[in-house]
């Protein structure tokens, strides 16, 4: 055991200046691996020593509101016709009850008849109808445009029948049932002009690759 206090433990005791700093120690310098030139700063990505391995995706077409707006009319159509079928349905089913008895006009039977041709009519419609929307929002081929041109078209036969029937039955009675039919009508006439309008014309298409030729 040294008797001899150690210097680190007194402050008072002088110690030897050691060596000056001379830095910090020497590092590498970076080089790049062979063949790959060094990227300089602020290069954004992909560098062009890499070119990208496959072409960039070309952008999808978009669908013209027209086509939209001409779908979403036929689903409505078909929403307002099934709810009127539906009432004629149950209108026909008591004029069969109803015929023949006392008090009941002589033509019920007649008219029982026209209801049930008639609610078959524009439940084919309603059908029509539907399925011209979904192909308005799912194909480019041509045939789709004629679908929905086609249901449309119906359903402004159909306004122009009912309201010739009800000035028939009612002359100038029939009220506000006329301006109802010409209501009803109103929808199809607006979807038949954006379906066969000229931004739907130039998106359904008849080409042979199943129409994927972009809307211009």
């Amino acid at each position: 055991m040294s008797t001899h206090p150690s210097p680190w433990s007194d402050p008072a005791t002088q110690t030897q200046p050691g060596a000056p700093y001379a830095g910090p120690p020497p590092t590498t310098p970076y080089r790049p691996a062979p063949g790959w030139p060094p990227a300089p700063y602020g290069t954004a990505w992909p560098h062009a020593a890499w070119p990208q391995p496959w072409p960039p995706s070309p952008a999808r077409p978009q669908r013209p509101g027209q086509v939209i707006a001409a779908a979403v009319l036929a689903f409505v159509q078909a929403a307002g016709v099934a709810l009127a079928t539906a009432y004629l349905q149950l209108l026909g089913s008591v004029f069969s009850m109803a015929a023949g008895q006392p008090g009941f006009p002589a033509d019920g039977a007649a008219l029982a008849a026209e209801a049930g041709v008639l609610s078959l009519v524009q439940l084919v419609s309603v059908l029509l109808l539907v399925v011209a929307g979904v192909l308005a929002l799912t194909s480019r081929r041509a045939s789709a445009r004629w679908t929905l041109a086609a249901a449309f078209a119906l359903q402004l036969a159909l306004a122009a029948y009912w309201a010739a029937r009800l000035l028939g039955a009612f002359g100038p009675a029939s009220g506000l049932l006329p301006l109802l039919v010409v209501c009803f009508a109103a929808g199809p006439a607006v979807a038949l002009g954006l379906s066969v309008g000229r931004p739907a014309r130039a998106w359904f298409t008849s080409s042979p690759d199943g129409g994927t030729t972009p809307h211009r």
